[in-house]
C-alpha cells in the first residue's frame, strides 16, 4: 500500500468535509436508478454512500425505511422497532427521514432519550432485551451509521428480530424493493413531516443508556477491574459511545478516563489515515495516533470507532495490537475463565482471520466455525449458545454474558475494549504480553493485508472464482493443500478465493465499495516469507483476472 505523507499526523483543513454543503447534497441531490452507484445496494453492513455521490440521499432513505416497514409487514414483525444513530453529519437526517415514513406507517418506534448518540450493539442489545421470553409482538431495528467511514459518507442498517445485521436474503428484499420504489419517483412511499413524526404517538423516548450500561457487569467482571485499580483510558473517537463511557466510569466506580469527549462531524480532531483520508479506525496506527502518544500513561487504554462496534487496543507491552492478536487472546481468555458456557460452544472466525485463532481453539479442545467475511453469519450461534465467541479480522467481535446466555448479535466495541482490563486484572498481564505468551507456546505467525487494483468486472469475475480456476501448485516455495471459494463451516461461497499451503495462506476479495481487491496473507515462518506469499499471491490473481 502507498502511505500517504499525512498518514498519522493532525489532519489538515484541506482534509475536512464542508457539513452545510454535504446536509444540502443530501436533501437536494436525487439518485438516477439507470446508474448502478446511485441505486440501493446492501452491502455486509448495510446501504453506505455520500450525498455528494448520489448514494446516500433523502430519497434512499425514504425508499429504504418504506421497504423495511412492507417487509415488517409481511413478516409479522409488530413490537417496537429500536433505532440509533452515530456522529457522521448524514446520520441525523437519515433518522428525521426515518422517522417520516415509520411514523407515516404506524410503527411503534423507540428513538433516544435526549437526542442522544446511540452504539450500533446497544440497539442490538435492546432488541435481544425486549424480545427475550416472547412468543410474539417481536422488536427489531435500525442503526444509522457507515461505520468508521469517512465524515462525508452515510449508512443504514436493519437489524431482524435475532438482534443481529439482516441476512442476504433480507437486505436483497428491502433492496429490491426500494430500488423498484425509487424507479417509481417514490410512489408508494408514506411519510408525514418530521416534527410531526416526532410527536406521533407511535414515536417513544427510551433510555438506551442506561439499559445497557446497568447489564454491563453481565458479561464483564467489573469487580475484578475495579478491585485490581486498574487505570483505563478511552478515546471515542468522537463517537456515538462519547456519553456511555463516563457512566460506565461512575455506575462502576472504575479508574476510567475519557481523553476527549470532543464531537465534531468534521472530525477534525482525528490524525489522518494512512491513504491521506480521515477514518475513524481504531485498529489503524495511524488513526489511532492521539491515543498511541498517551501510551504509558494508563494500565491498558482502547477506542472504538464511530458506531462503537469496532475496537482498538492499546496495551502498554505491544502499543497496538493488531486485531488478530487480540482476537486470540480474547478466544484464550474467555474459553478458560467462562465456566458457565455450554462446554461445546465453538469459536467463530471469518474465513481471512488468522490460524493462531486454530492453534488456540485446538489447545481448549474447541470447534471452529469458520466463515465468509461479515458478521451475520455469527448471530443464529451467538443467539442459541452454540458460538461463544464470533469476530472479524477487522476488529469486530461480540461473546457470551458470563453464564452462558446471549449479549448481542452485532460487534460490540465496549464490551470487546472492557474485557482487555479485565484480563488484565485477572491475569496480571496485559493483552500484549498474553499474546506473546500464545507465540511462545504455540508459535508465530505473521500476517498482513494489501490493495490491488482492479476494475468492475475483474472485481465481479475475482467473486465469482472457482477452485478450477487457479492455476497454482505451489505458494512461496511450500505445496498447495487446498484452494477454497466456500467457507468450511457454513459452507457458504466467501466471494472470492483461499489458497492454504503448508507454511502460511491468502485470500482474495473484491472491495465493496472501491475498484481494488484485497489480498490477505498469513506465513508460518517470517515476515519475509510473508512478503513472498503477498507478491505470488498478487500475481497469480492479476493473471487469473486479467481476461475479464
Amino acid at each position: 500500500m502507498n502511505i500517504s505523507p499525512l498518514a498519522g499526523k493532525p489532519a489538515p483543513d484541506s482534509l475536512l468535509v464542508d457539513i452545510d454543503k454535504l446536509l444540502t447534497a443530501y436533501f437536494e441531490l436525487q439518485p438516477d436508478p439507470s446508474v448502478a452507484t446511485q441505486r440501493v445496494a446492501f452491502g455486509t453492513s448495510g446501504h453506505r454512500g455520500s450525498s455528494f455521490e448520489r448514494s446516500f440521499n433523502e430519497w434512499h432513505i425514504l425508499a429504504i425505511t418504506q421497504a423495511i416497514c412492507a417487509y415488517r409487514r409481511q413478516k409479522n414483525i409488530d413490537g417496537p422497532l429500536f433505532i440509533g444513530i452515530d456522529t457522521h453529519a448524514l446520520s441525523q437526517p437519515a433518522l428525521n427521514t426515518a422517522l417520516e415514513v415509520l411514523a407515516a406507517n404506524g410503527v411503534e418506534t423507540m428513538i433516544a432519550a435526549g437526542h442522544e448518540f446511540t452504539p450500533t450493539p446497544v440497539i442490538s442489545h435492546a432488541i435481544l432485551t425486549y424480545n427475550r421470553g416472547r412468543q410474539g409482538g417481536f422488536a427489531d431495528g435500525i442503526v444509522v451509521t457507515p461505520s468508521h467511514n469517512p465524515p462525508s459518507d452515510g449508512g443504514f442498517k436493519y437489524n431482524t428480530p435475532n438482534g443481529g445485521p439482516a441476512d442476504t436474503d433480507v437486505t436483497g428484499w428491502i433492496q429490491d424493493y426500494a430500488n423498484q420504489l425509487i424507479e417509481k419517483a417514490l410512489d408508494g412511499v408514506r411519510r408525514m413531516p418530521a416534527e410531526t413524526a416526532r410527536r406521533a404517538a407511535t414515536t417513544h423516548e427510551h433510555d438506551f443508556l442506561h439499559a445497557y450500561v446497568s447489564d454491563l457487569d453481565n458479561i464483564i467482571d467489573m469487580d475484578a477491574i475495579r478491585g485490581a485499580k486498574i487505570r483505563m483510558g478511552v478515546d471515542p473517537l468522537g463517537g456515538a459511545g462519547v456519553h456511555y463511557w463516563p457512566r460506565i466510569a461512575e455506575h462502576y466506580r472504575l479508574d476510567l478516563s475519557v481523553v476527549s469527549d470532543v464531537v465534531d462531524a468534521t472530525f477534525r480532531f482525528m490524525s489522518v489515515d494512512w491513504d491521506g483520508k480521515i477514518r475513524m479506525d481504531p485498529s489503524s496506527k495511524y488513526a489511532m495516533q492521539r491515543l498511541l502518544d498517551m501510551r504509558g500513561k494508563f494500565d491498558i487504554a482502547f477506542a472504538c470507532d464511530t458506531d462503537h462496534d469496532r475496537h482498538g487496543i492499546v496495551s502498554n507491552s505491544a502499543g497496538l495490537l493488531p486485531p488478530n492478536h487480540y482476537l486470540a487472546v480474547m478466544i484464550d481468555y474467555l474459553y478458560s475463565q467462562r465456566t458457565q458456557w455450554n462446554q461445546t460452544a465453538a469459536i467463530g472466525k471469518t474465513i481471512v482471520s488468522s490460524t493462531m485463532i486454530d492453534r488456540v481453539a485446538k489447545k481448549l479442545g474447541r470447534n471452529v466455525y469458520e466463515v465468509p467475511v461479515g458478521f451475520k453469519w455469527f448471530v443464529g450461534g451467538l443467539l442459541d449458545g452454540s458460538l461463544g465467541f464470533g469476530g472479524e479480522e477487522s476488529a469486530g467481535a461480540s461473546f457470551l454474558r458470563r453464564d452462558g446466555g446471549v449479549w448481542s448479535t452485532d460487534k460490540d466495541g465496549i464490551v470487546s475494549a472492557l474485557l482487555s482490563a479485565e484480563i488484565l486484572a485477572r491475569t496480571g498481564r496485559d493483552p500484549g504480553e498474553n499474546y506473546r505468551a500464545l507465540e511462545n507456546s504455540l508459535g508465530p505467525t505473521f500476517a498482513n493485508r494489501v490493495d490491488a487494483a482492479a476494475t468492475p468486472a475483474q472485481k465481479q469475475m475475482l467473486g465469482k472464482l472457482s477452485p478450477e480456476h487457479l492455476q497454482i501448485t505451489e505458494l512461496a516455495g511450500t505445496k498447495v493443500m487446498q484452494v477454497l471459494n466456500r467457507a468450511p463451516g457454513n459452507d457458504i461461497g466467501i466471494g472470492g478465493i483461499k489458497v492454504i499451503s503448508e507454511a502460511g495462506w491468502f485470500a482474495a476479495r473484491p472491495s465493496g465499495t472501491e475498484n481494488i481487491y484485497k489480498i490477505y496473507g498469513e506465513s508460518f515462518r517470517s515476515d519475509e516469507h510473508l512478503v513472498q506469499i503477498l507478491q505470488e499471491a498478487q500475481k497469480v490473481v492479476d493473471q487469473t483476472i486479467a481476461s475479464a
